[in-house]
This record gives structure tokens, C-alpha cells and sequence, in this order.
């Protein structure tokens, strides 16, 4: 069915869910902000995004995440002209990866290695806005 495939391509390069925008990640009083965590994501992308958020500021380094948001990270939001490099292990140790602007509603559809993904398995992070 063509239709079903145009409607297919047109959904997903767009998929945001329930996620803000990455432009639309600022501070009430307008300043900037570089990331935003949440510990809700879902296999129905309106559904991502939700539950406790984290807010990240730029220039954030945190070799150690807080222990309630250590390995539960599973969407986030990273601002424009905005990089994210996150660990899997305390003090930047394991396995990297970088995120840049966009949203990533589910941390499951991003490898990390050869058997796991990035959902629930952030310990430690860098974001810079430059």
C-alpha cells in the first residue's frame, strides 16, 4: 500500500511524542538550558517523556549523576547547538556516547555495544552549549 508507506516515512524522522522541542527548552526566565532527562519512556512514542524530569543547565559536567537518576534516564531533550555526552559507568568510565539538538523519546532504539541500549544505563554526563 503506498499510502501506508508515505504515512510511514512522513511519521518518523518527526517522532517527538509527548517530548517538548528542543527549542523550546529554556528556563521560565528565559535562559538557556542544555538538556532535559525523563525516567518514562514507553513502546507509544505520546507516551515518552514523562514521569520526573531532570533539568540539565549548560556547561553541566556531572562524572557522577544523583543517585535517584543514575541508570533510569530513558528519554531526553537536548537543546540547540547543544552537544550531550553521556557514560555508562560512574566517573565517565564504560562505554560513550554523544547526543546532539533533537529529542530521543526512547533510549532503546540507541545501541550501546553490541547487546544493550541507552535506556536506563546513564551514570554519568557532560553538556555544553557553545
Amino acid at each position: 500500500c503506498p499510502l501506508l508507506l508515505a504515512l510511514a516515512l512522513v511519521a518518523i524522522p518527526g517522532v517527538r511524542g509527548a517530548c517538548p522541542a528542543a527549542a523550546d527548552l529554556k528556563n521560565p526566565n528565559g535562559t538557556r538550558i542544555c538538556a532535559k532527562f525523563y525516567d518514562k519512556s514507553d513502546p507509544y512514542y505520546e507516551n515518552c517523556c514523562q514521569g520526573a524530569e531532570l533539568t540539565i543547565e549548560t556547561d553541566t559536567d556531572l562524572p557522577f549523576l544523583p543517585y535517584d537518576w543514575r541508570n533510569i534516564i530513558s528519554s531526553l531533550v537536548v537543546a540547540p547547538r547543544c552537544e550531550l555526552t553521556v557514560w555508562s559507568r560512574n566517573g565517565k568510565g564504560g562505554k560513550t556516547r554523544k547526543f546532539k539538538t533533537g529529542t530521543y523519546p526512547r533510549l532503546e532504539e540507541y545501541r550501546r555495544g553490541i547487546f544493550g541500549h541507552w535506556s536506563n544505563a546513564i551514570s554519568s554526563i557532560y553538556c555544553r552549549c557553545p
